[in-house]
């Protein structure tokens, strides 16, 4: 008798999936433990303790305002992860209810939403992110809605040429014979079908999010008034730690944001795996 297949268990028995969550498990536990492991408060300054080596009171040293590093790179995560998550939210919402409605409606609608696609597909995302993201100010609400109402247009063409096919199928055509609204057939009938592929999109988004996030901050357009691992490596910049050969200060939130970014990739990729059939069983044939 053999064990039911799973998604979990599929998940679990793959190993670019577990890597990818358990790093990911690391910095939500950062994130959330942040005030409980942290040595000193966020809001704590010492001007007397300025730019100070790694020692056992100071991990990683101190900033020029003599903030404990160690404390400021733990709460970096809590800001990482909400406009990472927040934004691609939006930008998978977004590019789904586009990719749904270009494909089943067809025609003028479709033609003209997939000339809108190729438009912000093509234009370099991270200009039109940092001149919009210095007009409306430095808000972290603002930097998600940016990030990710510039960031969907990939999961629209992905849905679209899935729809595509999917509004031929038997069932569709029987709602559509039996007078079925079209928002209700693409909800419905439509949008179960093509989900699937959306888990492993929205996390390979988020990766994408975290690393504009950082990119925007580090440029000066992004909500500077957090605390984030963009901004611990701006100070260090700005400040001339980088100059003085204060290495300490840039490496733990550039190796931060460089492995969240890595757990979602992989989750992202293993999903993708896992939820496309076709495309595990090639993989299998490959490593045979």
């Amino acid at each position: 008798m053999t064990a039911k297949t799973t998604p979990l268990s599929i998940i679990l028995r793959n190993r670019k999936a577990l890597a990818g969550l358990g790093i990911i498990l690391f910095y939500v536990a950062m994130a959330l433990l942040a005030p409980v492991v942290s040595p000193y408060s966020v809001q704590y300054t010492n001007p007397s303790a300025f730019l100070l080596p790694p020692s056992g009171a100071h991990i990683f040293g101190t900033n020029t305002l003599g903030q404990d590093l160690f404390t400021l790179d733990l709460y970096g995560a809590q800001v990482s992860l909400i406009v990472g998550l927040a934004a691609a939210g939006v930008a998978v919402a977004v590019g789904t209810v586009v990719g749904l409605v270009s494909g089943y409606l067809g025609g003028i609608v479709d033609e003209f939403l997939m000339r809108v696609v190729d438009f912000f597909i093509v234009i370099p995302a991270i200009v039109f992110m940092i001149i919009i993201a210095a007009l409306l100010g430095p808000s972290l609400i603002n930097v998600i809605m940016v990030i990710g109402l510039l960031s969907w247009a990939p999961t629209a063409r992905i849905i679209r040429s899935m729809v595509l096919s999917i509004r031929e199928w038997p069932f569709v055509e029987s709602a559509k014979a039996n007078n079925a609204r079209s928002g209700y057939i693409m909800f419905r009938h439509i949008f179960p079908n093509v989900s699937s592929v959306l888990y492993g999109n929205a996390m390979l988004a988020v990766s994408s999010a975290i690393f504009t996030l950082a990119a925007l901050v580090f440029l000066g357009v992004g909500n500077v008034t957090s605390i984030s691992w963009g901004g611990i490596i701006r100070d260090a910049y700005t400040t001339g730690a980088l100059s003085a050969g204060d290495f300490t200060y840039v490496i733990p939130p550039g190796v931060f944001i460089f492995t969240l970014i890595f757990g979602f990739i992989l989750l992202g990729y293993a999903l993708e795996e896992i939820m496309n059939p076709r495309l595990r069983t090639m993989l299998k044939e490959v490593r045979q």
